[in-house]
């Protein structure tokens, strides 16, 4: 492909309208990406969505397909029909799949089968009820499988073909820094990463009856926070792990043990009556007893979860690892309606993410994003700390070893603008998502070759298992809450995966741009 490239958008949702339509404005503006075309359920296509920027404003037509049951694995006829149908009339060259994951599957097969190029969304793939039946958990690693089969089948029929993963810390400025700091010790010591604690919060506050009345990010699928955001943790920690493999100390086996807490846990650490005290009119608005709820909320996914992680090398442990994945955490909320109806951004959530990842006596890295706002109608200094920019990598090095190291150095956000090549990514998700969404296209029109493509789709198999694994680890301790649970062992091999990748800043995606 050597033009823009017309672009289907499966799924229209908040999600693809914060996060993924900016970017493909950016990618039309860059002369990457053609016409956009959207497709969503029926209640959801109202025409078409309004995007762009105010001097420059674009108009995406959504087209309505009917629901049908997340257990299929492949799309009924009527929605294959449809989709087909504006494959011809619009000229589609590519799939974006942004809908609810438990749907991902059938629609990034079909986009496959036709060799279509797919941008798709994280997590891969879930199943309903994850998050408490074994089967459903287990799911989720052979929908991977089933994913990569296609993948290299669509390979062999189409070589031009390419999955890529949109989870975009990959191109985040700062997490690459943190990769090519693990890998330049592991060549000079042989030392692997030894541990790393990793944890997210995004501040959600959702209260009792939204709880049964807002699913959209909700918990009444049977799956929660590490479908939701967890998959970005999930993909992290592995790809740093992989910067400072060497030989023989190669990661082959993780075994993971999750604990969890359920809306019935979080209605038993701020009741209904909590609530109500602190919230004095939610009163009158929430239909629901205490009872209610936890009868309601039964079978629903996790809220928050911890994970610890043993990451093996023929049975010796080259990491530790510990995960921490919450929705409860420090939040910005304080008023009973929602400032918009799913909850999804804004309504006080705030995140905050931190990193150490340990190398042995040799290194210790911190990353922080430490944000008390979105905005920056407080007077804060967006850059410091909980400013909506905030990010700092902390450096700590071993400066009694012969290789000339700092002992520590700070990289805030400048010194990490600077050191990703170009000053127009920042180390910020919103640039980095747009740089996921650019490589794609720009890979489309021949600027990009694949060899240097960070997330296809054959990388991701070690997220897939580690994501399976914490969902069976938490499905095996509801199906046997009255007895002791083994730990979830799952081997951690690479899948076959196109030619290694060479490590490249991200001046090229600038110069695409």
């Amino acid at each position: 492909m050597s033009a823009a490239v017309n672009v289907l958008v499966i799924g229209v949702g908040p999600h693809t309208r914060l996060n993924h339509l900016p970017a493909l404005a950016a990618a039309q503006d860059a002369g990457l990406a053609g016409t956009v075309t959207g497709v969503d359920l029926s209640h959801a296509a109202a025409g078409a969505v309004e995007y762009g920027t105010p001097g420059r404003p674009r108009r995406m037509p959504v087209i309505p397909v009917q629901p049908f049951p997340d257990s299929r694995r492949a799309l009924p006829y009527a929605v294959r029909r449809v989709l087909e149908d504006i494959l011809v009339r619009e000229r589609i060259c590519a799939v974006i799949v942004a809908t609810e994951p438990s749907v991902h599957l059938p629609y990034a097969l079909w986009a496959m089968e036709r060799g279509l190029p797919v941008l798709l969304d994280k997590p891969l793939t879930v199943r309903p009820g994850a998050s408490t039946d074994p089967a459903a958990a287990q799911a989720i690693a052979d929908d991977f499988d089933t994913l990569l089969g296609a993948y290299q089948a669509a390979r062999r029929h189409h070589p031009t073909m390419v999955v890529s993963v949109l989870s975009q810390r990959r191109w985040h400025p700062a997490f690459r820094r943190v990769r090519e700091l693990i890998a330049e010790v592991a060549e000079a010591t042989n030392c692997p990463v030894t541990s790393v604690q990793s944890s997210h919060g995004d501040g959600q506050w959702r209260l009792p009856d939204e709880l049964i009345d807002l699913s959209y990010h909700g918990f009444d699928r049977g799956y929660g926070k590490a479908a939701h955001s967890g998959y970005h943790h999930f993909d992290t920690v592995p790809w740093w792990l992989a910067a400072g493999e060497r030989p023989g100390k190669e990661i082959d086996e993780i075994e993971v043990h999750a604990a969890c807490t359920r809306p019935s846990d979080f209605l038993s650490q701020l009741t209904v009556a909590d609530h109500a005290r602190l919230l004095p009119d939610l009163a009158s608005r929430n239909p629901y007893t205490e009872q209610d709820l936890r009868g309601l909320t039964a079978g629903h996914g996790e809220v928050d979860v911890f994970l610890n992680v043993a990451y093996r090398n023929r049975g010796k442990v080259m990491a530790l690892g510990n995960h921490s994945l919450t929705h409860t955490s420090f939040s910005q909320r304080g008023s009973l309606p929602p400032m918009s109806g799913d909850l999804y951004k804004g309504n006080g959530r705030i995140g905050q993410e931190t990193h150490i990842v340990h190398q042995g006596p040799f290194q210790s890295l911190h990353l922080h994003v430490l944000q008390t706002l979105h905005g920056n109608d407080e007077g804060i200094d967006p850059r410091a700390v909980g400013g909506a920019d905030h990010i700092a990598l902390q450096v700590f090095r071993n400066d009694q070893v012969p290789f000339g190291w700092q002992r520590h150095r700070t990289l805030d956000f400048t010194d990490l603008v600077q050191g990703s090549g170009d000053s127009a990514v920042l180390p910020t998700q919103r640039s980095a998502r747009t740089c996921a969404v650019i490589e794609f296209f720009a890979h489309l029109n021949g600027r990009v070759p694949r060899s240097e493509l960070a997330s296809d789709l054959a990388d991701h198999r070690r997220p897939a298992r580690l994501m399976a694994a914490a969902y069976l680890s938490m499905a095996r301790r509801t199906a046997n809450a009255a007895q002791p649970t083994a730990p979830v062992v799952l081997d951690f091999h690479r899948a076959a995966s196109p030619a290694r990748r060479s490590e490249r800043s991200l001046t090229a995606l600038g110069a695409a741009r």
